[in-house]
């Protein structure tokens, strides 16, 4: 499963839009469109991250919000050659390492219930199903999962201490 493909991650910049737009299309019933994802290039609390294998080609990305101390994941795709090859698993720990270094109390997404592959990776990683989001998406309907890590204040060992 995580063979780890060699990719660098690197924050999104103009060039990457068009990639984006075809990974969106191909991993999303309801895509971002180009202006959306250039409207992230703009935003002050957003981070938004791509993966480049070694010819500098798009293999995947993720968006990160912050407000105050919460981190909220927006998107993370990857093209499906390239998945299970650990290239989520690697821009997801990008995102961990930022929360823990910036300490945010949580970070949060929601995944598509059907997504079992996407569920387990985020549960390998620390996250807890916290609640349900009924028929969140569409096309087709579905409730999304609302999976949580929450990060310990200042090192302690015991995030609700």
């Amino acid at each position: 499963m995580d063979t780890n493909k060699s990719v660098r991650i690197v924050p999104m910049n103009a060039d990457h839009l068009d990639e984006l737009v075809e990974l969106e299309r191909i991993c999303f019933s309801t895509p971002w469109s180009r202006n959306m994802l250039a409207e992230e290039l703009d935003n002050a609390c957003s981070a938004f991250l791509v993966a480049e294998d070694a010819n500098g080609k798009v293999v995947g990305y993720a968006g990160l919000q912050v407000v105050l101390d919460e981190g909220y994941i927006a998107n993370v795709a990857v093209f499906p050659e390239y998945r299970r090859q650990g290239v989520a698993a690697q821009l997801l720990q990008v995102f961990m390492n930022f929360a823990e270094a910036n300490r945010l109390a949580f970070l949060t997404l929601e995944v598509r219930a059907s997504n079992q592959a996407a569920i387990a990776l985020y549960a390998n990683r620390g996250f807890e199903e916290v609640g349900r989001r009924k028929n969140y998406y569409e096309h087709p309907k579905e409730d999304a999962i609302i999976m949580t890590k929450e990060f310990a204040p200042d090192g302690a060992e015991d995030p609700n201490a």
